[in-house]
Order: C-alpha cells, then sequence, then structure tokens
C-alpha cells in the first residue's frame, strides 16, 4: 500500500529504529511510546488488521509472535513481564491500517487497560 506508513518503514523510505527483523516482519521502537519499553512489530506483507488476516497469514502471525518473545528477552524486561496488544478496528483503537502488534514493558501494567 503505497500511503500506508508501516509499509513506508518496511521499505525503507521512512527512517525508524529498527530493533529485530525476520524474514517475514520488522521490529521496531515507537515514536510515541506509552511505556519505558514500547515496540512495534510488523508483518512485511501488507494485511489491515486480524479480522482481514486470511488462514494463509496463520505462520507469519505466528512468526510476530515468536518476534516479539525474542526482543522482550534481548531487552531484557521478559523476566519482569510485558504486554502485547492488538488493536483492531476503530472502537478497538486501531489508527494505522496495517496489522501490528505493541509490546510494551519496563513498568507494571494496569488491568483493565483502557
Amino acid at each position: 500500500m503505497s500511503n500506508c506508513i508501516f509499509c513506508k518503514i518496511v521499505n525503507g523510505e521512512i527512517p525508524a529504529t529498527v530493533v529485530h527483523e525476520t524474514q517475514g516482519t520488522m521490529v521496531f521502537e515507537d515514536t510515541n511510546p506509552k511505556a519505558p519499553h514500547h515496540i512495534l512489530v510488523v508483518p512485511r506483507k501488507h494485511i489491515i488488521n486480524l479480522d482481514k488476516a486470511s488462514e494463509e497469514d496463520q505462520s507469519l502471525i505466528g512468526e510476530m509472535m515468536l518476534a516479539v518473545a525474542e526482543v522482550a528477552r534481548r531487552q531484557e524486561f521478559a523476566a519482569d513481564g510485558y504486554r502485547v496488544v492488538f488493536n483492531v478496528n476503530e472502537d478497538g483503537g486501531q489508527t494505522v491500517d496495517h496489522l501490528h502488534a505493541h509490546m510494551m514493558g519496563g513498568r507494571r501494567m494496569h488491568w483493565p487497560p483502557g
């Protein structure tokens, strides 16, 4: 998608602080962090959100989750705990129409999240 900010990051058109990459994903720091560690995991393939994902995306979504765990261990906040969030559609808080997981750590998370 030519106007998608995450596609532009994946394609190198917009700079990002990349912390990890796999064949199917790119992981980078959120520019508006809500926690000491706030990192986004995006698939290189443009998928609007989980609601629009298909069965063919199953392994890619699994790859995203394994990237989350790897980054949390590498950045040494896995042992203390962290949160992973997928926002879906407007009421779910999604503001960028490209599937992405927010991973947040480095502070105690509260419930309900709001």
